[in-house]
């Protein structure tokens, strides 16, 4: 079954640190694992919720689940009609997990207003918020894409997939970036990216 799970910046975080093959342990305070059943209760979700906390950004993932097992949880309708979802008790996501098919992917992604990112902690990412980190992407591939390479792609690999989806849709052209010389920056990136992890997509990829 194809379900789907609209996600803040920090629990995909913790997605990635798997390599997207499982959903991290719910809080104490969540004693339910929730993911939907269509892609619009989603995004409405990820869009109009998850923009709204504290990282002002929202994800929908989409993943497979093995028929034979998601079919033992009833589907559970709130509010309307589209408003489908599936409670998996806390206890019981980690044989949940167990049976995903493939990788998690992450399909949507939204920011709100006053959205910083992930701030770099490494190398020159360092203290910088997502604007700042692809203005250093864009200032390296000027003059050294080979050592974009080589010496930034594996330490930056989870703020460029975090903020991917972002840099796709900010407008840089305020601060001298064409929107042509993103998309090519952009594109290299992702190739950059793929050398290190071929089977995990970067949202929105497929646009370039």
């Amino acid at each position: 079954m194809q379900l789907f799970r609209p996600v803040g910046l920090n629990e995909l975080r913790l997605v990635f640190e798997t390599e997207m093959t499982a959903f991290p342990p719910r809080l104490p305070e969540q004693p339910i694992f929730y993911p939907v059943l269509n892609a619009p209760y989603a995004i409405k979700i990820a869009r109009d919720w998850n923009t709204k906390n504290e990282m002002r950004a929202g994800y929908v993932t989409e993943f497979e689940v093995e028929d034979a097992y998601v079919s033992r949880f009833e589907p559970h309708i709130v509010g309307s009609r589209e408003h489908e979802e599936l409670w998996v008790p806390a206890e019981e996501l980690g044989e949940f997990n167990s049976h995903i098919r493939g990788k998690i992917r992450v399909i949507e992604a939204y920011f709100g207003e006053g959205f910083t990112g992930l701030l770099g902690e490494e190398t020159n990412f360092a203290g910088r918020d997502a604007v700042e980190q692809f203005l250093v992407v864009e200032d390296m591939w000027r003059y050294a894409p080979i050592d974009l390479g080589v010496n930034e792609m594996w330490h930056q690999r989870l703020h460029i997939f975090l903020h991917f989806p972002f840099w796709m849709q900010h407008d840089f052209t305020g601060l001298g970036i064409p929107n042509e010389w993103r998309y090519w920056i952009l594109a290299g990136v992702c190739r950059q990216y793929h050398h290190f992890y071929s089977d995990i997509w970067l949202c929105y990829e497929e646009y370039l």
